[in-house]
């Protein structure tokens, strides 16, 4: 179980968003509101937050503008990482990775099946470390968002939680 001692100080990180849509605007964005709402309520920083077509080159492209920045710590996106001719999400990432994180994807679905049963096998949700930036990637939908939010990824970026998170390795990620 985690748990969060009081004598260690809490770091803000600065966190970009991407959601993977061909059909949603900033007006009718669901999924990318609810990361962007739970990050700020848990005092990160909101970076950017954009809106990037189910195309490769783009979520590249945008993706490693963020992880060539210093400054951005992690980088969250929502969408694509179902099993349609479209959805190319898992693509789009695993060759910007230093190295995948295989237990988010597990741990993600396990949280899953335990809500939506074997309809979790249709999430091919991953997450990597790349330059020393993290970056998840979640379903699309809004209960997927929270659920990966809640569950996981909001325990790894706070510094607080123990016996480990990702915060307190950051430093490292770049070691040779």
């Amino acid at each position: 179980m985690t748990h969060t001692p009081e004598k260690v100080a809490f770091i803000p990180l600065n966190i970009a968003v991407m959601v993977v849509s061909d059909s949603r605007t900033h007006a009718d964005d669901k999924s990318g509101k609810v990361l962007v709402d739970r990050l700020i309520e848990a005092n990160h920083n909101l970076v950017e937050k954009k809106i990037v077509p189910d195309d490769i080159y783009q979520m590249r492209a945008a993706v490693s503008n963020w992880i060539a920045d210093p400054d951005v710590h992690a980088v969250i996106t929502t969408g694509g990482t179902g099993l349609t001719g479209r959805d190319v999400t898992p693509e789009a990432m695993k060759p910007l990775y230093d190295k995948e994180i295989e237990g988010f994807g597990e741990i993600f679905r396990k949280l899953s099946y335990d809500l939506i049963k074997t309809s979790t096998i249709q999430s091919r949700a991953i997450a990597g470390l790349a330059n020393g930036t993290v970056i998840f990637s979640l379903p699309g939908s809004p209960g997927a968002c929270k659920d990966g939010w809640d569950g996981i990824i909001s325990h790894q970026l706070d510094s607080r939680v123990k016996p480990c998170n990702l915060v307190e390795m950051m430093p490292r990620f770049l070691e040779k």
